[in-house]
């Protein structure tokens, strides 16, 4: 059977030309970000269809329900494909947005082939965020084009000369990854056993884990958002916002992390099993003299996007680092990370200063067509900015893909 091929932008902005933009819904999976959405599009008066798991639907249906103007629960998350879900979403005029559960669940495969409904994104680069993904859809591939710093990797475990992080995906659950820390071959081999052994991890994750030289330095997630509109009516050559900063925290592992050194070596030397969940979320700021590097960065990725896989990014983007001190004594941002779609993480709206800069910036911008009182709050306040102005112009083919 012959594979089936990427869906064509043309094809989904057709449908989108369609649509009739006085009555635009936002489309979201029920986890990972869909409070926020849904909280932003309520707020932007953009009414929202959730789709989420039966059994996982009560922190929605019942909790946070009038954020939604309709609750799907689906038997499994593939049933979100049906043709009878794809057609209503049509119907209702939905601008989905993607976020990371929906690109776990649903299928990496089915979203560029199946889903034949306009996203709010870059549907192309949904593939980047996995590490072994081709070029020119791999995140390693496009940090090396930005002239960007990563860390070294290593293709062969055997070459490991440095602490270095192995990031493997989890046996069962895709979704996170696990880590272990070699400094050599032979720890790289003993390590990844103990893992294997206990279940952690599977020899099939093994052997499609990347391996990263360890960067020592403060963890900072730094998020930004691409526009696909130019808020003066023309498009915009990808310009980007700071949006903030934020660090995350895992499971088990930020509690051993804290205890006393020889408190972790008992531990090791009793086989204790650290989990490494992203489980809470916190925000961050950064000098203000050092913010200029982090542009830098951004700018510099956004630009190779566009010239490797048109039309490059759209909306929200997250940039993963740390920051180190390097070879000269002074601060450096080396990344290793990219995810191209909603942060995950609810605590930036209230944590950062720089979305209340923006709300001065675009003030004027978006006035004439959000509700009176509405304010850059959020990130995805920015998001819905873009989606209500380009309804407003008859533009909504310019921001989907």
């Amino acid at each position: 059977m012959a594979e089936a091929e990427e869906i064509e932008r043309s094809e989904i902005q057709k449908i989108s030309s369609e649509y009739d933009s006085e009555n635009i819904h936002i489309g979201v999976f029920g986890s990972h970000s869909a409070l926020p959405t849904g909280y932003a599009a309520n707020k932007a008066g953009l009414p929202s269809i959730l789709f989420a798991k039966k059994g996982r639907e009560e922190t929605y249906a019942k909790h946070n329900d009038r954020l939604y103007e309709e609750i799907v629960v689906l038997d499994e998350w593939e049933n979100m494909l049906s043709e009878e879900n794809q057609e209503m979403m049509r119907e209702k005029n939905v601008v989905f947005i993607p976020n990371r559960s929906f690109v776990v669940y649903v299928g990496l495969e089915n979203i560029e082939n199946k889903l034949k409904v306009p996203l709010y994104g870059s549907r192309k680069l949904l593939r980047a965020e996995e590490r072994n993904a081709s070029p020119p859809r791999n995140q390693y591939h496009i940090l090396d084009k930005a002239n960007v710093r990563k860390p070294k990797l290593f293709d062969d475990p055997e070459d490991i000369d440095r602490l270095c992080v192995v990031k493997v995906h989890q046996k069962e659950n895709p979704l996170e990854r696990a880590y272990f820390y070699p400094s050599n071959p032979e720890e790289y081999h003993e390590m990844a056993e103990q893992r294997m052994n206990a279940g952690e991890i599977s020899e099939e994750g093994l052997e499609k884990a990347a391996i990263e030289e360890f960067v020592i330095g403060p963890l900072l997630n730094a998020n930004f958002h691409s526009y696909a509109l130019n808020l003066s009516g023309e498009e915009f050559p990808n310009d980007i916002d700071l949006v903030g900063f934020s660090d995350r925290e895992q499971t088990n592992e930020i509690g051993f992390r804290k205890l006393p050194a020889d408190l972790q070596l008992d531990l090791v030397e009793r086989n204790y099993t650290r989990t490494n969940e992203e489980i809470c979320h916190r925000g961050k700021t950064l000098r203000e003299s050092k913010i200029g590097m982090i542009y830098d960065s951004a700018e510099k990725i956004t630009r190779t996007l566009k010239e490797e896989v048109p039309p490059g990014m759209l909306g929200p983007i997250g940039i993963q680092g740390a920051v180190p001190i390097n070879e000269e004594r002074k601060p450096e941002f080396v990344i290793f990370d990219l995810s191209f779609r909603v942060p995950g993480d609810p605590a930036m709206g209230p944590t950062s200063p720089y979305l209340r800069y923006l709300d001065t910036k675009h003030a004027r911008d978006y006035e004439e067509f959000m509700p009176s009182g509405w304010q850059i709050q959020e990130p995805l306040d920015l998001s819905m900015m873009e989606i209500k102005r380009s309804a407003h112009e008859d533009k909504l083919e310019k921001i989907v893909t």
